[in-house]
């Protein structure tokens, strides 16, 4: 089973980039979006005419804002769209499909801005998606990918010194954050798993030529839980992949 993750900075300006053709050359199983920016309708008029798949899309209150989605060939048993807290489901953030084996979760982690100015929102969020994941991992396996905001070590960023707290995603209590979802829940970094050293980076900034001098961060992640370490063949991160200013991350599960 192969499963992409992909944050496309607006899904219908990705489209116009050449998406669909990126998604059927991948040719993955389910395929999770961050930051469509569009409505569900929208999501689904951009994505018209890929063929196969079902498609599940949650928007911000906000037009033009945030917003996830997901492709599956496989049909869940149920869908929830956000943590079912309302404080936290106003910008579409967040996407569990049930399968009989798993739940596959999507979601893009609220960035603290600027100044971070909404660090403190930013570490609730962290803390109830947390409770989250521990309560969905009792009942079975999770698959928990995005992007989540944060680079997690310093081989996970181009620059850390500089950046340590000072800038959003490479905070102490961001890193925290991260620590929680793994150490609390009992999930692993599906890359770091099969990758420890690699460098490899799935986010640039538009500014002074990032991405060709390869001045990035990896915020993107398939987070698993530990019970299917023995099913994970590959972790990806696709850095040739164009269309937004992120690249798509992936794995390839045995299927059972």
């Amino acid at each position: 089973m192969k499963m992409i993750s992909f944050n496309v900075n607006g899904i219908r300006a990705s489209v116009k980039k050449g998406l669909q053709d990126s998604l059927r050359e991948m040719d993955a199983d389910i395929v999770c979006f961050q930051e469509t920016k569009a409505t569900p309708e929208q999501v689904a008029e951009a994505l018209t005419g890929l063929e196969g798949y079902e498609l599940f899309a949650y928007s911000a209150e906000r037009k033009g804002y945030s917003g996830t989605a997901i492709l599956t060939k496989k049909k869940p048993i149920s869908v929830q769209k956000g943590l079912g807290i309302e404080e936290h489901d106003q910008e579409g953030r967040l996407i569990t499909l049930e399968y009989d084996d798993q739940y596959v979760i999507t979601s893009y982690v609220p960035n603290s801005g600027n100044g971070l100015a909404r660090i403190d929102y930013r570490e609730s969020w962290d803390k109830a998606l947390s409770e989250y994941l521990l309560k969905l991992q009792k009942k079975k396996p999770v698959i928990f990918c995005g992007d989540l905001n944060v680079a997690h070590r310093e081989i996970d960023l181009a620059r850390p010194k500089p950046n340590y707290n000072k800038t959003a995603g490479y905070t102490q209590r961001e890193i925290d954050g991260m620590d929680r979802y793994l150490m609390e829940t009992g999930l692993i970094d599906s890359f770091r798993t099969l990758h420890p050293d690699t460098v490899k980076y799935s986010w640039w900034s538009y500014r002074a030529g990032a991405r060709e001098k390869n001045i990035g961060w990896r915020l993107d992640y398939f987070l698993i839980s530990s019970s299917l370490e023995s099913d994970l063949e590959e972790a990806f991160i696709l850095n040739d992949v164009l269309g937004s200013d992120h690249c798509p991350v992936g794995i390839k599960l045995k299927s059972n």
